[in-house]
């Protein structure tokens, strides 16, 4: 999946034009984001304890901000190493973690929407996990509100933004469809819906990973639809409206497939995956500065930007300058997280 977000910034075609549904990328983040960072604030309210706000905000800023706050230092202090000359948003939007508002694409930095979209999620989930707890019925009726919610809203919105010619116009759905937070919660809330399950329901969380193998269809079915719609020579509403959360609950599904101990999946041991996954968000951040510099390098060398060379110099340099921001950056911080607040072993 990230070979092909790869290419689909490269320029580079691989087989059947994939590269062009690379974005889908980030909804298996979100899935699998929510998931895990659900489950972790969801453990203590299954065994009846309180959630630790100042260990987890503690921990999630530590996680995300000292990496996050070095490149976004190299992007506003060194604009000839941009992807793009234009800024997406603002210092402060950055600084405040709100750039996806209002945000359009072809400008620097601009992949950071998805980091806001989940700095935004996470400073409000606790809050809401802990009024939840406390009203059962939230437990069904918040997660359907916001998905529900999130589907009238991008109804209304591609609706209210129609092209010059038809569909929907393609510069006010990245605006107000595509970046912002408030339509693109649906994979996040099926991963914590996962968590949920896993934590306070344990005997239907056995029964979805005993029918796991039968997630695999209606899973790969519904991303395929997902990306069906969304395929012709203009953006129609009925995309808009229901890519993310047919997407989203494939995702969620092929995450329930990945878990169950029926199939194959995690009990298949991929080398060097763990140190891909600790270098993942280094590579998440300097991805597109990296891609710009072996651009460069390729047109003053006559390599073509479309050559598979191409391509595999972009995934070595990536991960090369991945793992030097994660040793001079990320992994210092995460020592320090884990002295000043630590995980509880039982969560």
């Amino acid at each position: 999946m990230v070979v092909i977000y790869h290419a689909a910034l490269f320029g580079f075609k691989l087989p059947g034009r994939v590269d062009r549904f690379g974005w889908i990328g980030v909804d298996l983040f979100f899935v699998l984001s929510g998931y895990l960072i659900g489950g972790q604030l969801l453990a203590p309210l299954a065994r009846d304890q309180r959630i630790n706000f100042g260990r987890f905000f503690a921990r999630r800023a530590l996680r995300i901000m000292p990496a996050y706050f070095a490149v976004l230092a190299i992007y506003f202090l060194l604009p000839s190493w941009r992807e793009y000359p234009e800024m997406s948003q603002p210092l402060w939007k950055f600084l405040l973690s709100i750039q996806n508002v209002a945000l359009h694409g072809g400008t620097a930095f601009s992949h950071a929407w998805s980091l806001a979209v989940e700095d935004q999620f996470y400073l409000c989930l606790p809050f809401i996990l802990l009024f939840v707890n406390r009203w059962p019925r939230g437990a069904i009726i918040i997660p359907c509100v916001i998905v529900f919610g999130g589907i009238l809203l991008r109804t209304l919105l591609a609706w209210q933004n129609p092209a010059a010619d038809f569909g929907v116009s393609f510069r006010a759905f990245q605006s107000w469809i595509y970046y912002p937070t408030w339509t693109r919660l649906d994979p996040l809330v099926f991963g914590v819906a996962l968590a949920a399950i896993e934590k306070f329901r344990p005997q239907r969380w056995k029964g979805l990973m005993n029918c796991a193998p039968w997630f695999w269809s209606p899973g790969l079915a519904a991303i395929a639809f997902g990306l069906y719609l969304g395929e012709g020579d203009y953006l129609s509403v009925a995309a808009a409206i229901w890519q993310f959360p047919l997407i989203a609950f494939g995702m969620a599904a092929l995450l329930i497939c990945a878990l169950s101990p029926r199939l194959p999946f995690r009990r298949v041991a991929i080398p060097g995956a763990a140190f891909i996954a600790s270098i993942a968000y280094s590579a998440y951040l300097i991805q597109k500065l990296v891609i710009h510099f072996v651009a460069q390098f390729c047109a003053t060398h006559d390599i073509a930007l479309t050559s598979l060379l191409a391509l595999v110099l972009v995934e070595i340099c990536v991960y090369a300058a991945a793992t030097l921001l994660f040793i001079t950056i990320e992994r210092s911080f995460l020592l320090l997280r884990h002295r000043l607040a630590p995980r509880r072993a039982n969560s």
